[in-house]
């Protein structure tokens, strides 16, 4: 059984081998009203929601009790309030039940969705490298195997999808914004949202209609931008390790438009791996798979392990 609740998601989920038999998640639609997730109140409804996601997953699944032979568990990163109400459901749950304990890493488990029996038409090989994107990170990692996975590049400032976020509070919600020169792997969206800001005030001080009339070539233009940011880092990372096996994960990994892209590479002699939507924002079944893999090891916690906001990697 896996447990998700790194932010706003209270998710479970039952894994018989690599395959889902059931993955249950409930949204908590309570943060609308302040344009993002409120901490305390995400962990508060994660205290009225787990109990019944849990017991959902499991009559879904058509399982009993004693059948569940381990449970995992996010154990970070994600907001500390959330991540303590999944992390003490499962060491209760594993307590009482007498089964192995498992922690795992959020952002690994992003990556390890791509083996779940139907997360796509196939799975990557190792090794292969993952462009893991969010909106708290955007990583480009080597993964070497299920357990030894390395970051050649990483945001150096904001994630892309916080870029997203903030470009569209901009927009209330064809233009070319200028793409950040950062050497190396790594990524830069903080210069691209100011850019955006300051060519909408200079527009609208000459039009006040400029965004309304305007917002679908915006929109898509910003869309546009981050988008080639992404995809040219990821080749160049390919460049330098020789690996053409690309994947991506995260919840940005849900955008048609880079979805788009990245098949388009494959007209380039690369091999990608793009998971089912249901796979790419936060659920329980990567954090039950990612555990699969880690009792296969038998790598496991005892009661002391605690919840890690910012978790290691």
């Amino acid at each position: 059984m896996g447990i998700e609740t790194s932010c706003d998601d209270t998710s479970a989920s039952i894994l018989k081998s690599y395959s889902v038999l059931s993955n249950v998640t409930a949204n908590q639609l309570i943060h609308e009203r302040y344009g993002g997730v409120v901490p305390e109140l995400a962990s508060r409804t994660h205290q009225e929601n787990i109990v019944h996601v849990v017991k959902a997953a499991i009559s879904k699944a058509n399982v009993e009790l004693n059948e569940i032979d381990a449970v995992a568990f996010t154990q970070g990163p994600g907001l500390l309030g959330s991540l303590l109400v999944g992390s003490s459901f499962a060491k209760s749950f594993a307590l009482a039940r007498k089964i192995p304990l498992i922690a795992v890493n959020h952002m690994k488990a992003h990556i390890l969705a791509h083996f779940i029996d139907d997360a796509g038409d196939n799975k990557p090989k190792f090794p292969f490298l993952c462009l893991t994107v969010s909106g708290g990170h955007t990583q480009i990692v080597l993964v070497k195997s299920a357990f030894e996975m390395e970051i050649i590049g990483k945001t150096i400032d904001d994630a892309a999808g916080e870029a997203f976020d903030k470009a569209a509070k901009m927009l209330g919600l064809s233009y070319r914004f200028s793409k950040p020169k950062i050497d190396g792997l790594d990524f830069s969206f903080s210069g691209l949202k100011t850019s955006i800001l300051y060519f909408l005030n200079a527009e609208s001080k000459k039009n006040p209609t400029f965004i309304k009339e305007n917002l679908t070539d915006l929109c898509a233009s910003v869309q546009q931008t981050i988008i080639e940011i992404l995809i040219d880092k990821i080749k160049t990372a390919s460049q330098q390790t020789g690996i053409r096996q690309i994947a991506i994960s995260g919840g940005v990994s849900a955008n048609s438009g880079l979805r788009s892209a990245l098949k388009d590479l494959e007209k380039n002699g690369f091999e990608t791996f793009i998971p089912k939507f249901e796979y790419c924002t936060d659920n329980a079944a990567m954090i039950a798979v990612t555990g699969k893999f880690l009792y296969e090891e038998k790598i496991f916690v005892d009661q002391s392990a605690s919840a890690q906001a910012r978790l290691i990697w």
